[in-house]
């Protein structure tokens, strides 16, 4: 399964992007996404299957992360770092690791994306999100931690908002060699696609960075699991190969896979 991946060590920048490269011209949903940083550049023998590296943290420096720990409406999870999305009596977990500047993130989003939600909706599951930032500190910049402050201020709006700017986010993913997501004016932009989510409260969230350190925390928790790549997705704990040869699965097959746990 092709996913961004946790590593510890330093390889080689130069095979790294050699690796990136050749899996860029395999895959047209990448569209030659090819990262060009230097060592820190989280790269790893694409060939083999592996995207992006997922390092320990973020790399957050902002000083708003630092500041007063506020924990969006509708947050779950004992300790309000997880999303819920679905009906809460549903009989199974779908848990879903993302970084919302992951393109492999990206292609189980607007390839399979639906029919997760559909499933969902159906009562099939419940959704889980855990989200992480670890590409900020892989790639530069401060998209991933910036998406996901916005995507806070719009879980305190509402889940199904929460979900809205989701998808409108993964629909609208820049280049990961681009820092888009870090810019607020383009964040409450792309939250202009969601009807009714731009209310004065969530605007002055997203401008003040109020769900900043909520999002710091999201993204500790993240690393505290045994999680070890994102996209990664587990339906009661059982692990789901929902990318294949660096593509996601299509609808149907995700579906198929479901049922064989569900039964």
């Amino acid at each position: 399964m092709s996913n961004t991946r946790k590593t510890t060590g330093k390889t080689s920048a130069t095979d790294r992007m050699r690796a990136a490269r050749a899996q860029a011209e395999r895959s047209d949903r990448i569209r030659r996404r090819v990262v060009v940083g230097g060592a820190s550049a989280a790269v790893l023998a694409l060939v083999a299957g592996v995207a992006f590296a997922v390092s320990g943290s973020s790399g957050s420096t902002d000083a708003a992360t630092n500041g007063p720990l506020v924990v969006p409406a509708n947050a779950s999870g004992t300790d309000g770092t997880v999303i819920t999305y679905g009906k809460a009596d549903a009989p199974h977990t779908l848990e879903v690791y993302e970084d919302f500047r992951c393109p492999f993130c990206e292609q189980l989003e607007t390839t399979t994306g639906k029919a997760i939600q559909q499933l969902a909706d159906a009562g099939t599951y419940k959704v889980e999100y855990h989200l992480a930032t670890f590409l900020d500190k892989n790639l530069g910049g401060k998209g991933s931690r910036t998406a996901l402050a916005a995507a806070g201020a719009a879980l305190n709006e509402g889940v199904d908002k929460f979900k809205q700017f989701h998808d409108v986010l993964y629909a609208n993913q820049p280049d990961e060699r681009t820092d888009d997501f870090g810019d607020v004016n383009h964040i409450l932009d792309l939250a202009g696609q969601v009807p009714g989510l731009k209310t004065d409260g969530f605007v002055k969230a997203v401008q003040d960075g109020t769900y900043a350190p909520w999002a710091a925390r999201v993204n500790e928790e993240f690393n505290k699991s045994d999680v070890t790549g994102t996209p990664t997705v587990k339906l009661d704990g059982r692990k789901l190969d929902v990318l294949t040869g660096g593509k996601a699965v299509s609808p149907e097959q995700f579906t198929a896979m479901v049922k064989q746990v569900t039964g």
